[in-house]
């Protein structure tokens, strides 16, 4: 495509003006670089491979070309009937296509409609809404192959589109005999679209026996946001020293915005919770062993400011936790299994939306989950920051990382180092060694076990008055705090004293003629003042601590 062919604008697609209000309201003001390719060939009907980075916006270059043509078919087509498959790999990901897709039709819903079968209900639940034959259908290859089989849907003779969101993580969730089943349900010729962040071995076996004569879309963009958007930093830290550190940016108000804190496995969630809950700090944990419809909802409530910071797990650790120690905790009768929902995905595929900060409290076991993770954050046009922690044995991981963010360029620096000097919050350090050791195996196992049974409570029993209130649901926090570590009321406060001088500017600390007061007081609007006027994360270095330890040398 010419530079001059190129749509500079959703008005020069095409588009029906209702569709063209939705796009307004939801403020998207011109489209993306993937955008503008990729619609311009969907809605001339030809089968597209689409790879490019997490937050280009893949989902709306596939979804406005399906509600256009939809709409199209309306005008000649006078029944009903299924028009648009969509599959993603996880429920989460497929309740955010139906969230932008039914974004999309709010001008026109009665004459497109969309329907999330991707929910682990009961077949006979969701086959009366089958029954009417919705437009579009959004679900995970298992569900949609259920269905099938059931004879709840019947694709052969009227599916006109087939998409496949996050391909390349489809056949690694374990779906690869389910797609191929898959495609004996569905007519032999229609349009196919695959979209992935990656062109892996994968996306290359589906492209083979889902696409014919295909355009490739493989925009030539780096994987991340440029320097100008997201930064990266690290430090170099230990167990201890990387709570005490997390600890003090959190409670200080040094990280500001909504936060994900990034672990390698389900225990460390919980372990982090635990500890930050001690200073009263509220955090979200999100992993797959939580009910699908839980997950969803605190992904929903992060993203709408409920709360602002999220621990969550990666899926590549969950597949194998503790790798050290695996081959002794098989051998153990009754020891706690980890139990993977297929049908969830954690650092990848789910839209967190307007992320400031990601923070490694692992690094990362590998480069791809390093840039899963920061993709994250600074989406679309927003600023963000990565932050990870690196131990000794971690180095390694770190090196290869930056290799690679390299591209080759040697003199080229990625990280930036987050320069931190542990003497100075001497007084947090002691507070965050009594924190991290009250947090047991034991404590860690009761709280896992507390939440689940506490969340499927929620959802089972109270199930059909939520679905008569649903504004009650709100009242569901999912940062409460578990209570199986016993909290000590003073940790949650932090006296002016115990802060260094090189932090109480960045902090907000300071004095009000002989009377000090508690940074943990301040008001929720003085707070908010405070990260606008200045956020320690755009350059992530204490000058202060640089110069002390300089006069301290010579």
């Amino acid at each position: 495509m010419d530079d001059s062919e190129k749509p500079t604008s959703f008005h020069v697609m095409e588009l029906d003006d209702r569709v063209l209000k939705a796009i307004e309201k939801l403020g998207w003001g011109a489209p993306t670089l993937i955008q503008e390719k990729a619609i311009p060939f969907l809605l001339e009907g030809k089968d597209v491979l689409v790879r490019a980075r997490t937050g280009s916006g893949k989902t709306a270059a596939f979804a406005i070309p399906i509600v256009q043509k939809i709409l199209n078919l309306k005008q000649v087509v006078a029944h009903q009937d299924f028009k648009a498959l969509i599959l993603a790999p996880s429920q989460e990901l497929c309740q955010q296509i139906h969230r932008v897709i039914k974004d999309l039709t709010l001008k026109c819903s009665r004459e497109v409609k969309c329907i999330d079968i991707a929910p682990q209900e009961d077949l006979s639940v969701q086959k009366p809404l089958l029954i009417e034959k919705p437009d579009i259908i959004v679900a995970t290859p298992a569900r949609c192959l259920q269905h099938c089989e059931a004879g709840n849907i019947n694709l052969k003779t009227s599916l006109e589109i087939l998409v496949i969101d996050e391909a390349d993580l489809v056949f690694s969730f374990g779906y690869e005999a389910e797609v191929k089943k898959l495609l004996d349900y569905l007519p032999s010729i229609c349009q196919s679209v695959l979209v992935s962040a990656t062109l892996s071995e994968d996306v290359k076996s589906l492209k083979k026996i889902m696409l014919h004569n295909p355009v490739t879309l493989s925009l030539q963009e780096p994987e991340l946001p440029p320097a100008s958007q997201i930064t990266h930093y690290h430090i170099r830290a230990e167990e201890l020293e990387k709570a005490t550190i997390l600890y003090a940016l959190l409670k200080l108000h040094l990280i500001r915005g909504k936060t994900i804190i990034f672990v390698q496995t389900v225990d460390k969630c919980y372990k982090i919770k635990l500890f930050l809950e001690q200073f009263r700090l509220r955090t979200c944990v999100l992993n797959s062993e939580l009910p699908s419809k839980i997950r969803c909802h605190s992904v929903n409530q992060f993203n709408q400011g409920v709360y602002d910071i999220i621990v969550a797990s990666d899926e590549k650790a969950l597949e194998q936790p503790d790798t050290e120690n695996v081959g002794k905790q098989a051998n153990k009768p009754g020891k706690f299994k980890r139990v993977k929902d297929r049908n969830s995905g954690v650092s990848r595929g789910i839209d967190f939306q307007f992320v400031s900060n990601v923070v490694n409290f692992d690094f990362p076991l590998d480069i791809h989950s390093y840039i899963h993770r920061a993709g994250r954050t600074a989406r679309g046009n927003n600023q963000g920051s990565v932050l990870s922690f690196v131990s000794i044995r971690e180095s390694n991981l770190l090196e290869k990382v930056e290799k690679y963010l390299q591209h080759g360029q040697e003199n080229l620096s990625v990280f930036k180092s987050y320069e931190f000097n542990l003497d100075e919050v001497e007084a947090f350090k002691y507070r965050a060694k009594d924190a991290w050791k009250a947090v047991t195996k034991i404590a860690v196992r009761e709280a896992r076990l507390k939440e689940i049974k506490q969340e499927i409570f929620n959802c089972n029993k109270l199930k059909t008055y939520f679905e008569d209130n649903p504004t009650d649901l709100q009242v569901l926090r999912h940062d409460k705090a578990l209570h199986t570590v016993r909290v000590q009321q003073h940790l949650s406060n932090v006296p002016e004293y115990i802060v260094p001088e090189t932090l109480k500017s960045l902090s907000g600390i300071a004095k009000k003629g002989k009377g000090k007061r508690d940074f943990s007081r301040m008001s929720e609007s003085t707070s908010k003042y405070m990260a606008k006027k200045n956020n320690p994360l755009v350059s992530m270095q204490f000058e202060g601590f640089k110069k002390k330890v300089k006069r301290a040398k010579h």
